[in-house]
């Protein structure tokens, strides 16, 4: 299902995002204040417009209401990001999305009416150091601070075997939700499929539990 996107602040942070959503087939309007960054993103969004987010005549003139989700992605101006939050808010924008820069700048922008508050340096930090310190982890999504979506390595010991044989839910109190092969990834794997060498299990579980077995050889 397509939905529409407008992303403000096309800085490296916002640009990419958009660029992926627009890859993805989404509807994007990217803005911003800087000439040269809108014609910069004009090939990887739907349109791109100078506008001042801080404008509420501005946010009216695009049509901003319209999106189903906006996402300010505003740089070091912490006062812009604060006010156009507050103006998307007001305009009736259903959900606002916003990076902050610190932890004071996501308190504001939580105060004001942001639906979602990301910190992507943090975030970025977080999962950096998760994977060095689980080599066996090649990627992960946080579901809360306890229950987190995970990619593992196979280890050694569990190759050629099936996953009855393995039995992760009773020994380790994990599911597995897929297995992606070198050239195939198969959803909600049988307890008869093989594990091979390489493969790649995607598995849900504690956070505790998923650290012990990304520890495993």
């Amino acid at each position: 299902m397509v939905k529409t996107y407008a992303v403000i602040g096309l800085g490296r942070f916002g640009v990419s995002l958009a660029a992926r959503l627009f890859q993805e087939g989404q509807e994007v309007l990217g803005v911003d204040v800087n000439e040269e960054r809108v014609e910069d993103a004009q090939s990887v969004v739907t349109h791109a417009v100078i506008a001042d987010s801080t404008d509420p005549e501005a946010l009216k003139s695009i049509g901003i209401r319209n999106f189903d989700t906006v996402i300010v992605a505003i740089g070091n101006d912490i006062q812009a990001s604060i006010l156009t939050v507050l103006l998307l808010k007001e305009a009736g924008v259903k959900k606002v999305i916003a990076k902050a820069l610190n932890k004071p700048h996501g308190q504001v922008l939580d105060k004001v009416g942001a639906d979602w508050i990301i910190f992507p340096e943090r975030d970025m930090g977080e999962r950096v150091a998760h994977m060095l310190l689980s080599p066996n982890v090649l990627n992960f999504i946080e579901l809360s601070k306890e229950y987190s979506v995970e990619e593992m390595k196979v280890p050694e010991s569990m190759t050629s075997k099936t996953l009855r044989e393995l039995d992760l839910r009773a020994k380790y109190n994990l599911s597995v939700i897929a297995i992606r092969h070198a050239k195939s990834i198969n959803i909600s794997p049988s307890p008869d499929e093989t594990i091979e060498a390489g493969d790649v299990l995607v598995v849900i579980g504690e956070n505790k539990d998923l650290e012990k077995f990304a520890n495993l050889q």
